[in-house]
């Protein structure tokens, strides 16, 4: 197969800004036309759906505004954005949490198209709390960390049954937000309820982990083992169970959390079959391993040939182009981009309609050598 790319990007910015505006403009014209080819326009009015995030997530409700009023005010955009009973979407992953007396892990793999990630690190502090994790539909978190050292990861439910309830990476942007401990997690994902089965996973600094399944229109079930794949455990049958090899996943994750006492290493792991996905071509593949260290409230991703060590106290905004395909590789580019890209200018390009080669925004001298970057790169 053609190999394809996905640029990730480490972003800085405490508060919704330019930076944000510019991810906007640059993903939105992509993702309106999934909202409205899934039947979004259908959904709830914009009304309600403000209302339902006052109910469930008040806190929220500023950064919200601020948001909607960045991506320009539109109703389609405000409903968007509150992701309160939202077409489906789907994805793969694998979770586990662990813990021993001094070292406590949460690793996860992100399994889906290169094309359908948005390649996002964002450390934020939206409502005064530091938040840093990997983005899902411009605000929302597929996994985090935050600055009590409290961190979550998601993996697909199985099925494809929706009820009434918001995207789950809504939700746990909310708990990163808003929870310093497990305990306080747990309270929010009893109360807020997720449109589809969800499998969450989290740790805190206090060494308590937690696995449990979020159920569509809400409610959940809290699972013995700190791990999770693509099923749940109510009897129900996955959608796409052999062809993502659920069951095969969670049995070795279970074994390697019986048998082994110090979380260090975990990580690697997942960079191996079966936890590791390469079907690329059939929208199933592992686009990065995220390691999360709530006691240093740090942050690992990993990829085959390379690997990005962040945390909230020491941050550099930073870029890299991941190619997957016969053999994955990086593309290192330059460190601090704070000041070298113009976000903004590279936000107005791509919603002009005409995608950027976004290093013709970069300061000259950094290093960046057109023949490398694969034409497929967004």
């Amino acid at each position: 197969m053609a190999d394809a790319c996905l640029r990730f990007d480490a972003i800085r910015e405490d508060l919704p800004g330019p930076k944000w505006k510019a991810r906007w403009d640059r993903s939105w014209p992509a993702y309106e036309g999934w909202f409205i080819a899934r039947g979004g326009d259908s959904g709830p009015s914009r009304a309600d759906c403000e209302a339902a995030l006052s109910q469930h997530m008040p806190e929220l409700v500023p950064v919200y505004r601020r948001l909607v009023d960045l991506a320009g005010g539109s109703d389609r955009a405000a409903r968007f954005l509150s992701t309160w009973c939202p077409p489906n979407y789907l994805g793969g992953c694998s979770l586990v949490a662990m813990s021993n007396h001094d070292t406590v892990r949460l690793v996860r793999n992100y399994d889906l198209s290169p094309n359908l990630n948005e390649g996002l690190l964002l450390k934020s502090a939206w409502t005064g709390r530091g938040v840093m994790g990997m983005v899902e539909f411009l605000w929302g978190l597929s996994d985090g960390i935050n600055d009590a050292g409290l961190s979550i990861a998601l993996a697909y439910g199985g099925r494809q049954v929706t009820g009434t309830g918001f995207g789950i990476t809504t939700i746990l942007r909310y708990v990163l937000e808003t929870c310093r401990t497990v305990e306080d997690a747990l309270a929010v994902l009893r109360r807020v309820p997720s449109h589809m089965p969800y499998n969450v996973v989290l740790a805190d600094a206090s060494g308590t982990t937690a696995s449990v399944e979020m159920l569509a229109g809400g409610g959940i079930q809290i699972v013995a083992d700190p791990v999770a794949t693509n099923h749940q455990h109510d009897g129900s049958q996955p959608d796409r169970g052999p062809f993502t090899r659920t069951y095969e996943r969670a049995a070795h994750l279970k074994r390697i959390a019986d048998s082994r006492r110090d979380p260090k290493g975990l990580a690697a792991e997942f960079l191996k079959e079966p936890l590791r996905q390469v079907r690329y071509e059939e929208g199933f593949g592992t686009l990065f391993t995220a390691e999360y260290d709530p006691l240093t409230r740090g942050l690992t991703l990993h990829w085959s040939d390379t690997e990005w060590r962040q945390s909230l106290d020491d941050f550099t905004e930073r870029q890299t182009v991941i190619t997957y395909g016969g053999s994955e590789r990086s593309i290192q580019l330059n460190q601090g981009l704070e000041r070298e890209i113009d976000w903004v200018a590279i936000g107005m390009r791509y919603a002009s309609g005409n995608a950027p080669d976004w290093r013709e925004f970069a300061t000259p001298g950094y290093g960046f050598e057109p023949q490398q970057v694969c034409s497929g790169c967004h």
